[in-house]
């Protein structure tokens, strides 16, 4: 890098910051006022409150007060800038050092970069700096005008209804994502926000909640919105955690003592957590058989006290031990030895939440009615729209995730209540709404050996179209 290059650029838009800055007092037509806010507003979905953020680029620390940081630190180039932050929030620490240059001896839960990339004379190098500030459950968000608004923003500027910028580097979507891999991340989500940036009572709210996710208006929007996360290193993902195998059973005494012997021993050891629910046969006493019977596996046998496998998962993670939680239906149609492919894709870092899927590997004959397969078809289609991420089949039993995932799923279950009679959708949205990269892995389905299945078509299906309107209010129109 150049650096009196660098020195120079900075220099020059240091002064226009600090213009802008002195000037903050004054109260005229200013678009970029109301954008603002609504940037703030976008990033309080995808931050819980309570994290410890850093935003680089802070200006005056509106938006970092705005997501309720438990610690918060802002740095901008602008020592006016900075002034106006540590009078505005003096809960907050803020500090003065050019983006390329700043140093920081502590790692946050979120990284903020809003509308900074464009103004940045190298953002590798920015993006490099950021690494160390990072630890592996670490989120780094970015927002970005898009280059279709170069000529309304410029007119705007002209006109003076918006602040008066220097030259911009108006980077594509595609240019970003290639240098967060440069720089040691990865991209997870990408959003288009924001239609109107001006308030007008009712349009607004329409145009920015509604209308901008849907094609071809998404197109227009006005900002790019990327969720990036580091990329693990080879010693963290040599580690050997603990495993937990949570098995919710529900009268299926006839394949307990085939899981015994089946599930594999993962990591640094393996735990099997039944949890048995009001079975009317003799699940109970086939599962304290195999403990007997399999002594030098640890296993733990819970008794339901609730009802439905949501309860039953919510038991059984609560008491589980492991640093790594998989689910494992006790009907075994999702054959156990697939299991250290789920344990490998989550410690080696490929995802973070590990997800199973029944659709792509032809079934056997009766592993699923064909109404079902259908259903389970366009709902996986409807719930990528809606999360973001790709998510092919929703209601398989098999979901493998971090405990301290879990447990941040849990800390932040209130926004979206206690809806999931089944524990897939609570596991799924919290994942997604923590910006957890969500992989799915293929399996073959197998018919039932033993039982019937415990779900029933058209009442679960009224179910899952509950869940798609959660998903829609909570996620995707929030």
């Amino acid at each position: 890098m150049n650096n009196e290059a660098c020195q120079t650029y900075s220099a020059r838009r240091m002064a226009s910051w600090d213009a802008v800055a002195s000037q903050a007092a004054r109260r005229g037509l200013d678009v970029g006022r109301s954008y603002r806010g609504m940037v703030a507003t976008l990033c309080t979905h995808s931050v819980p409150r309570g994290q410890s953020v850093l935003e680089i680029g802070c200006g005056t620390g509106d938006l970092l007060n705005r997501l309720e940081p438990s610690r918060g630190v802002g740095v901008d180039f602008s020592s006016n800038m900075i002034e106006l932050a540590r009078a505005r929030h003096p809960g907050l620490r803020f500090m003065c050092a050019d983006a390329h240059h700043f140093e920081i001896s502590e790692t946050f839960d979120y990284v903020i970069l809003s509308d900074l990339v464009n103004d940045l004379w190298d953002v590798q190098e920015v993006l490099e700096r950021l690494r160390p500030c990072c630890h592996s459950g670490t989120r780094v968000i970015l927002n970005f005008y898009s280059r279709l608004w170069q000529g309304p923003l410029t007119l705007a500027r002209t006109t003076k209804i918006a602040r008066p910028l220097l030259p911009q580097n108006w980077l594509t979507v595609q240019d970003i994502a290639g240098l967060l891999v440069l720089s040691g991340f990865e991209a997870i989500t990408h959003r288009r926000e924001i239609l109107l940036p001006f308030r007008i009572p009712l349009l607004t709210g329409f145009c920015n909640r509604f209308l901008v996710r849907l094609w071809p208006f998404s197109h227009l929007a006005l900002t790019n919105m990327v969720v990036a996360r580091p990329v693990y290193s080879a010693e963290e993902a040599a580690q050997k955690p603990r495993v937990t195998v949570l098995v919710p059973a529900r009268n299926e005494a006839g394949n307990i003592a085939a899981i015994f012997q089946r599930v594999p021993e993962m990591g640094s050891g393996t735990e099997l957590v039944f949890v048995e629910g009001h079975s009317s046969d003799n699940t109970y006493e086939a599962i304290e058989r195999g403990i007997r019977e399999n002594p030098t596996r640890q296993a733990v046998l819970l008794k339901q006290t609730g009802k439905g496998k949501g309860d039953a998962v919510r038991c059984g993670f609560a008491q589980a031990t492991g640093d790594i939680l998989m689910i494992l239906d006790a009907d075994l149609t999702v054959p156990p030895e697939i299991l250290p492919r789920f344990y490998e894709a989550l410690v080696s870092g490929r995802g973070e939440f590990i997800n199973g899927v029944r659709l792509v590997y032809p079934m056997e004959d009766r592993a699923m009615q064909f109404f079902n397969l259908i259903a389970n078809k366009a709902f996986g289609t409807l719930f990528t729209w809606l999360l973001g991420q790709p998510v092919k089949d929703t209601l398989c039993g098999t979901k493998v995730l971090w405990r301290r995932d879990y447990e941040r799923i849990v800390e932040n279950r209130v926004y979206f209540g206690d809806f999931d009679p089944f524990g897939d959708f609570d596991l799924l949205f919290g994942a997604a709404r923590l910006n957890r990269k969500i992989i799915d892995i293929p399996v073959r389905y197998r018919e039932r050996t033993y039982g019937t299945t415990n779900i029933q078509r058209w009442r679960h299906g009224v179910l899952l179209l509950r869940m798609v309107m959660v998903a829609a209010r909570k996620m995707k129109f929030a």
